[in-house]
């Protein structure tokens, strides 16, 4: 009797952990990519140009480490829940704080302050998830726990599309305050991650000892984040500003893309997920990333609209398809006790590293067509993506619980 009312319990509490670290991650990349669909408007009430407002998306992906680090440190010291709940409520005023920025100087700071909530939220949410889902099914949920930053900018775009042209930039950002809503849900329905409980250190020095011993894999989980962040973000954050200035769309136009390009990311991400599964986890980062490449002629350089909305699914269905192996893909390489801080604070160091593409890609298009400059970005990204996917190991299905590194 025991077994059988303990195992629907451990089914409840694995699918609140995932839904908890799934809508923390939309509410995250909703926030970020608020941004990203408001630019030039942003940039209009400032006075600014597309590349000093792009610079705003650079510092918040450059402040991402920051919160990865204090954040993951916490989670493997003191558990995944209580760093959650803090980070979930700071990120949430501070982007209500932005709503109300008077000036682009504290616009810049206030998003310099969310990067560091954004940075801490992936890392303990991936690794609360991922500790409790079934080991056979960790790639298709990891899938969906990563896809939660595509339904995250396909919310952006629907306030876009919905909200922008009655209400402005500013009052879209106190959508933001949802997140400290979600703290209340991991405080009553989310358990400690069981797998921390047996495996955490008991000091502060121990646990710096297991960082230290796993150096090796840190700087290789450095390399493959900074690819796959130059893939995503060298795809989405100047995406709505290149089909603006290259297809001239206005924003309803824009937006529909941009929709049809998140679904294409959802898409991918869970079937992909589901694809690692069967075939491994390199295997499918692989393949996706060199099919991306595939479809780069017809993201950038569609000649007509229905062209368009296929390049862009397919793109993101493809990158996003090889980003939802991450979360399972990073936990698996990771040892225990240092799960929570490790691929979180890699991830951003990544993120730290290819955080510039925005502005580079921006600083190009002033040279060039923004399709040459997303195109020549993409192409180069995706290549060497794949190859330092390749290079390295996988654990797939590996049990957290069984194993001690």
């Amino acid at each position: 009797m025991n077994a059988s009312a303990t195992a629907p319990a451990s089914v409840r509490d694995a699918w609140a952990a995932l839904l908890a670290g799934f809508l923390g991650w939309t509410l995250d990349a909703f926030d970020f990519f608020l941004v990203v669909v408001c630019l030039t408007a942003i940039g209009k009430e400032f006075h600014q140009t597309d590349k000093a407002v792009a610079l705003s998306l650079t510092l918040t992906l450059a402040c991402r480490p920051v919160g990865a680090f204090l954040f993951g440190l916490l989670a493997d010291r003191y558990g995944r829940r209580l760093p959650l709940m803090i980070d979930l409520i700071f990120y949430s005023v501070v982007e209500v704080a932005t709503g109300f920025a008077p000036n682009f100087t504290t616009f810049l700071i206030l998003r310099a302050l969310f990067g560091i909530g954004m940075g801490g939220e992936w890392g303990v949410g991936a690794s609360l998830a991922m500790e409790k889902v079934p080991p056979k099914w960790r790639g298709v949920l990891s899938g969906f726990l990563q896809q939660g930053y595509a339904l995250g900018n396909l919310l952006a775009t629907l306030c876009l599309l919905f909200l922008f042209n009655r209400w402005g930039w500013r009052p879209l950002f106190f959508l933001g305050g949802l997140p400290a809503l979600l703290a209340l849900f991991v405080r009553f329905r989310v358990k400690e991650s069981e797998v921390w409980r047996k495996s955490k250190a008991e000091t502060w020095s121990g646990l710096g000892r297991s960082i230290v011993h796993n150096w090796k894999l840190f700087i290789y989980l450095v390399l493959l984040l900074t690819g796959m962040n130059l893939a995503s973000h060298g795809t989405q954050d100047m995406y709505p500003t290149f089909l603006q200035r290259f297809w001239h769309l206005g924003v309803n136009a824009r937006s529909l893309v941009l929709i049809v390009s998140m679904i294409g990311a959802i898409s991918g991400g869970v079937l992909v997920g589901l694809f690692s599964d069967r075939a491994g986890r390199r295997k499918a980062i692989v393949s996706s990333l060199l099919l991306a490449v595939l479809i780069i002629p017809l993201w950038a350089y569609a000649p007509q609209m229905t062209l368009l909305y296929t390049g862009a699914f397919f793109m993101q269905f493809f990158v996003q398809g090889a980003w939802g192996v991450i979360p399972a893909h990073l936990s698996e390489l990771s040892p225990n006790e240092v799960r929570g801080f490790l691929p979180g604070f890699a991830y951003q160091c990544g993120v730290l590293i290819a955080g510039s593409v925005a502005y580079i890609e921006a600083a190009f298009a002033e040279r060039m067509s923004y399709a040459a400059a997303m195109a020549a970005t993409a192409a180069t990204v995706f290549v060497l993506t794949a190859i330092i996917a390749a290079a390295g190991r996988e654990k797939r299905g590996v049990s957290f619980v069984a194993v001690r590194y």
